[in-house]
Formats: C-alpha cells, structure tokens, sequence
C-alpha cells in the first residue's frame, strides 16, 4: 500500500489538533477554522476527528491558560464544544455540508454495546452525507476513561468506521530526526516499519493549549498502521497537498484489521492491576491462544473489579498480554492454582477478551 491510498480513500479520518484551530491565548481561530474546512468540504466519506474544545472555552470563561484541575477542564470543555461545533457547523454549511456531533469516551470503544452503537451512527451520518466531527467527551471523561489525547481516539475511530487512511494534522510538516526547530534535522518521508524509528527522538506538545504532541501522533500512527490503516502525518497548512498524498510522513499498514475492543485493549486501555502466570499459563495464553484460567495465576496484584483491563505478566515480569478480567481483585487470591472442571469457575479472561502484546 502507497502514499496514493490517502487520495483513494473512500472513507477518510482527519484529525486536527488544538494548536491549529486556536489562537495563542487559547480561543478559537474561526478565520483558520474557515480555512480548514473548504480544503476539506469536497471530500466524502469523511469523519473529522477535532481537539479544541477546552482551548475554546478559556477565553469565554476569562481563562488565561489551560486549567490543570479536572473539573475546570471540562468546564471549559462544555462552553468550548459549543462553540466549536457551532463554528463547524457554519463553515461546512457554506458548501453545502450538514454536520453532526459524536462525543465518544473510552467506555464507547471497549464494551461491545457501546462501540456496535457507535459504529452505527457514525455509518448512518456517513451514508447520509454527513461530516461527523468527534471529539473525545471532556465535559464528563475522567482520568479512569480517557483516551488520552485525541490523536489516539483518531486512531481508534479510524478502525471503528473501518477507514481507508487516516490523515494527522499537526503544526509542523511531519516526523523530523530531530527538533525540526533546530537545524539539521531533516524530515521523514516514510515509515516502513517501527524499526525505521530506531533512533528518533519525539517530543510531548509544544503549545499550551494542546495535550498531545509528536510523541502521541507517532503512537497513533502504529495503532493505526498495526490495524492495516495508511497515516500521513503533516502540516495543517498543507492540508490539500496531505489529502492528494503529497508532502508530510507517510506510515505503511504493518499488520491487518482486528477487532475494535482488541486494538483498544492492545493500545488504549489503562491496566488497573497485575496477573502473574507461570509458565504453562504463558504458553497456553501466547502460544495456543487459551484463555486464561486460576490454575495458571500465581500472584494478584492491583485494585481492580471484573471488567477491568488487566496486563498478564510472566514470573520475571515481563508482560506477555492484556486482558478483560472477569472477577474482582478482592475474589482472585481465593481462587489462584484452582482448575475449572467441574468446579463451577469461569475463565479468569476469556480468550475473546485478550490480546497477546
């Protein structure tokens, strides 16, 4: 698969960070707003995955800067989503456009009602020519069900509407061997693989009003990528030469599509404890693709209950795979080294429910 696949793109995720919709005291740019979406309003099949929220809500509430408290996060995050989706809503109208508004958490992707229902909507506003614009639900996410910052929820919306390409706008012009504010640093073409990264340092956001930053736009690109989905990383103000393919970094699929609820497992979910299995145990969950059952648990650790992302580790402690776990921490320790047959027990995590790392 080629650079042509994000011009081919029948269904095509963007996503646009804060630092490229906002002005440097944090409200919205509506003139770069205007800007972006009539480079973008031609194209069909378009989910537009869009930060800015909070960053639009600190100047109407007399913000400085963005608040560090969760509360005033999502404060702002309800007065800025307005806004932004308002302002979306007037410039795509100008070419003829409808919009539509989807707040998704993390809950949103990990439990199968959830994400089927999601999965739904986005397909219906799609087939009914509508842009949908996601962002991740601040005004009532907390730190237990975030994705973190937006680039990774482009990633998994990219698999969840099953997209052709997925294109990161950022505010500089792709993945450099270095700072590419400093000079000789040169920018990346392509990523093959993740080995062509070896070496190659990435920072955190450079703004203030952004969470993200070239670190988590990488991260996105291999979650992505390991979902057989193209990426072009690149500058907002290019953006048209982005859709044609053109310009940026370009990151090839390196695996095939897998399920939704696994690839947000695999890459997405925050472990709340530990399962410490012996070695038939890692070998039966890796190799033969079993699920996890008490006899091959050795230790418990972490405050965690039934439903809960949990990360199996082997007895030196190295973590071999990720998992839903189907009881609480308090009732594990009880059960470890027990079998299943005829003892009424169910798997600890269940082989749908596991992902090998």
């Amino acid at each position: 698969m080629t650079r042509a696949a994000i011009a081919d793109a029948q269904r095509l995720v963007v996503k646009v960070g804060s630092s490229s919709l906002t002005t440097a005291q944090g409200g919205l740019d509506v003139a770069r707003l205007d800007a972006l979406v009539s480079s973008l309003a031609t194209r069909n099949g378009l989910v537009l995955v869009s930060s800015g929220a909070i960053a639009a809500g600190l100047a109407p509430l007399g913000l400085a800067k963005r608040p560090r408290d969760l509360a005033t996060q999502q404060a702002a995050a309800s007065v800025g989503q307005a806004e932004l989706v308002h302002s979306y809503s007037l410039a795509f109208a100008r070419h003829g456009r409808t919009v539509g508004q989807v707040l998704l958490t993390a809950d949103d992707v990990v439990r199968r009602a959830h994400y089927r229902n999601a999965q739904t909507t986005l397909d219906r506003l799609l087939a009914l020519g509508v842009v949908p614009v996601v962002n991740e639900n601040d005004a009532v996410a907390t730190d237990e069900i975030r994705f973190g910052d937006n680039d990774r929820l482009a990633a998994l919306v990219a698999h969840l509407v099953r997209a052709d390409a997925l294109v990161l706008l950022s505010d500089v012009d792709g993945l450099h061997d270095g700072d590419p504010r400093k000079s000789g640093t040169s920018l990346i073409p392509t990523v093959e693989s993740p080995a062509d990264l070896e070496g190659v340092r990435v920072g955190g956001s450079g703004t203030g009003v952004g969470t993200g930053g070239m670190a988590s736009k990488v991260d996105a690109a291999r979650v992505a990528t390991a979902a057989g989905i193209p990426v072009l990383l690149g500058s907002a103000a290019s953006v048209l030469d982005l859709l044609a393919g053109e310009g940026g970094t370009y990151f090839a699929p390196t695996g095939g599509r897998t399920s939704a609820r696994l690839l947000w497992l695999a890459h997405a979910s925050t472990p709340r404890g530990r399962l410490v299995l012996d070695d038939g145990a890692v070998r039966a969950v890796c190799e033969r693709r079993l699920s996890l059952l008490p006899a091959g648990i050795t230790a418990v650790d972490g405050d965690f209950v039934a439903g809960d992302p949990v990360e199996l580790v082997s007895t030196a402690g190295v973590a071999v795979a990720r998992g839903l776990v189907a009881y609480d921490a308090g009732e594990l320790p009880a059960l470890l080294g027990q079998s299943t047959r005829g003892s009424g027990l169910k798997e600890v995590v269940h082989r749908d429910d596991l992902v090998v790392l």
